[in-house]
């Protein structure tokens, strides 16, 4: 049994027939189709169904892929193998709650997501809508799995409600539409795709797929995240991930969860949360928690005595924490946030919302370290900049923001932006707008903080 004494610091309670298989495509993509989704221009790899189904002795399930599309055929023997490991961890993904089961009559839907993390630090996208398939009497729930290099949780949402009103017809309605979707251009910021897609009775129809126009916000909506905190809790879950703490959230939904763990790391723009992020940690991987890297996890409440041996009544959000989270952020400009995040209020749509809250945080570290372009120094002659750090913090004038600064400097997050910085030719003042800036993502190490049930409860140790 796990002891949470050596998890994280942080520790936050969020409250919250077989498919026949349609004709499928040629049997292998074409070299330029393999481009064509490498270069970003597909909008998804492949989709799968995981069906759950009893085991030999019946006594459990076991989640299998039931269908794939598009199929996978003629490929060298390593990248089959690589394949095959991919489809493992789908499964686990769509089904973190394992083997344990039993048939159902009634289950809400949901859509959650998560994160395929490769060996050279790459990232894929999985989207997973449970349901129950079509049928009478009692039987497990299925999960339609699309997995993409693009991040835009509202996008494929949309997607799956025209895969589930497919799926309510005929199996064989999904692999039409996902064809078409699958040859669709993906759409830059702002920009819209239509999609024809014909469905008996009632024609065909014209899907409009549209992309935010704030890219980096695509992934996420805050009103989740401000759903299950306060503003107040907010910064500090903020203030731990700043500082590369380890962090697990604890919920029941598991799209509260994914929800809230992309909310968490977006709150970091313009940087980057660059360790471990696993928004649903199947219990087959639950010693996870005992990494003593940083890692922003989301584990489900029925986990939660793995977690941690505080009491699962206890009513407090964060269930554990280090304690100083309330002192990392300056005083000043821990205001200046909760009087911009106050704006919100005023926003109709999730675009604004996102915006608002986006800006809030953005704004604090323009005031914390958007100076720092003037600290990159270049010789004469050219060459890779060199970052001056004891200059940079010594020019601020707070004492709390000078404090805070030469912490936040120390992380990795920080220190592979400047990185990228270094290396780029001198230029307009960096930091002047940082919407600009272009950050390449990496894989570095971390700390520690935890999270609940979308009740939200944060942990620290």
């Amino acid at each position: 049994m796990l002891k949470h004494n050596v998890f994280p610091h942080f520790c936050v309670e969020v409250k919250d027939p077989e498919p026949t298989e349609p004709p499928g495509p040629a049997a292998a993509d074409s070299a330029s189709r393999q481009h064509r989704y490498a270069s970003g221009q597909y909008f998804f790899e492949y989709l799968v169904v995981v069906s759950l189904k009893k085991t030999k002795d019946g006594s459990s399930y076991e989640p299998q892929i039931t269908y794939q599309f598009p199929k996978r055929d003629g490929m060298a023997r390593f990248q089959k193998e690589e394949e095959e490991k991919t489809l493992k961890a789908i499964t686990l993904f769509c089904f973190p709650e394992g083997i344990n089961w039993a048939p159902l009559t009634e289950y809400h839907s949901e859509t959650f997501s998560f994160v395929l993390t490769e060996i050279d630090g790459s990232r894929r996208n999985g989207y997973c809508r449970r349901l129950l398939p079509g049928g009478k009497g009692a039987r497990p729930p299925e999960a339609y799995c699309i997995i993409s290099s693009v991040a835009c949780f509202g996008l494929f949402s949309k997607i799956f409600d025209e895969v589930e009103k497919r799926r309510q017809i005929s199996m064989a309605m999904i692999y039409p539409f996902m064809q078409k979707l699958r040859e669709a251009p993906f759409p830059a910021p702002g920009n819209t795709v239509e999609i024809k897609s014909f469905i008996p009775e009632s024609g065909t129809e014209i899907i409009s797929l549209t992309r935010p126009l704030d890219s980096w916000l695509e992934h996420v909506n805050f009103n989740t995240l401000f759903g299950c905190l306060t503003d107040n809790e907010v910064l500090l879950v903020f203030a731990a991930a700043v500082l590369e703490r380890r962090i697990v959230f604890i919920a029941d939904e598991l799209g509260t969860l994914s929800q809230v763990i992309h909310a968490v790391a977006a709150l970091l723009y313009p940087f980057l949360w660059q360790h471990t992020m696993i928004s649903i940690v199947p219990e087959i991987l639950i010693d996870v928690v005992m990494a003593p890297t940083p890692y922003l996890l989301g584990v489900q409440k029925r986990l939660l005595d793995l977690v941690t041996d505080q009491s699962d009544d206890k009513k407090d959000t964060f269930i554990a924490s280090v304690g100083d989270e309330s002192s990392i952020l300056p005083p000043k400009l821990q205001a200046e946030i909760l009087e911009a995040l106050s704006n919100r209020q005023k926003t109709s749509t999730v675009e604004e919302m996102n915006r608002v809250v986006s800006e809030a945080f953005l704004h604090f570290f323009v005031k914390t370290v958007g100076h720092y372009g003037s600290y990159v120094k270049y010789s004469r002659g050219g060459g890779q900049g060199v970052f001056e750090k004891r200059s940079f913090y010594k020019a601020i004038d707070s004492k709390t923001t000078r404090h805070f600064v030469k912490k936040f400097i120390q992380t990795q997050t920080f220190d592979l932006f400047i990185q990228e910085v270094e290396q780029q030719q001198p230029g307009p003042q960096q930091g002047e707008d940082w919407e600009q800036i272009n950050i390449h993502q990496k894989r570095p190490r971390a700390r520690s903080f935890c999270v609940t049930d979308l009740d939200v409860q944060p942990l620290t140790t």
